[in-house]
């Protein structure tokens, strides 16, 4: 039977998007010779496992609604769910699990990384896959548990130098096409250099 744990994490520096990199250790006690593994695995966001400053409440209000409600609201989140193939082994390996990340506010899991100042992310691993090792007839199959799962405590800071490795400084907002079109419009008008300026310009003239 295959044990899991996430031992470490860091930022993929060669993606095409954000993306971190999770080393995966990989345990078989049975003595076998593993062919391959093709493994699937689900990454949810344990938000109940770590505490929040009165700043990162305000901030994920939007997300789980006030804190006082907190007690029937503050869900897991799903974050990804990814395949891949683990190369043979006997004993044990560890293998880099790559996970894309979006900076697309719409998303709960960005909601919830953008909300928070430091610390760490609770993070629940859960495990499924095909198993093809070696038997005394050839190779055989053989399932991972469904109950085979690892925690990891993500830090906030490598989240960030992930997507700074994209988008330093920055982040992404999802807007209609029309708006998009007024956006583009008014900064013409006004011949404003930058959407930065533009949106800054809109809400001076807002609270005026």
């Amino acid at each position: 039977m295959l044990r899991f744990a996430c031992t470490g994490a860091r930022p993929e520096p060669f993606a095409a998007g954000p993306s971190l990199l999770l080393d995966l250790r990989i345990t078989d006690d049975s003595g076998a010779r593993v062919h391959s593994v093709a493994l699937r695995c689900q990454l949810r966001i344990e938000p109940r496992g770590r505490t929040y400053t009165p700043d990162e409440q305000a901030k994920l209000v939007a997300l789980f609604g006030e804190p006082s409600r907190w007690g029937e609201t503050l869900n897991a989140l799903q974050l990804a769910t990814i395949g891949i193939t683990v190369t043979g082994f006997t004993g044990e390996t560890t293998v880099e699990l790559p996970v894309p990340l979006t900076y697309d506010l719409d998303i709960a899991a960005t909601k919830y990384f953008h909300g928070l100042a430091e610390g760490e992310v609770p993070l629940l691993l859960l495990f499924s896959g095909t198993v093809y090792y070696a038997g005394p007839t050839g190779v055989q199959l053989g399932l991972v548990s469904w109950s085979e799962e690892a925690s990891f405590r993500l830090p906030i800071a490598t989240w960030r130098a992930a997507m700074d490795e994209h988008y330093p400084g920055s982040g992404w907002i999802r807007l209609d096409t029309r708006t998009i079109d007024a956006l583009a419009a008014y900064r013409s008008a006004h011949v404003i250099p930058t959407w930065d300026d533009t949106v800054e310009r809109l809400l001076k003239e807002a609270e005026q």
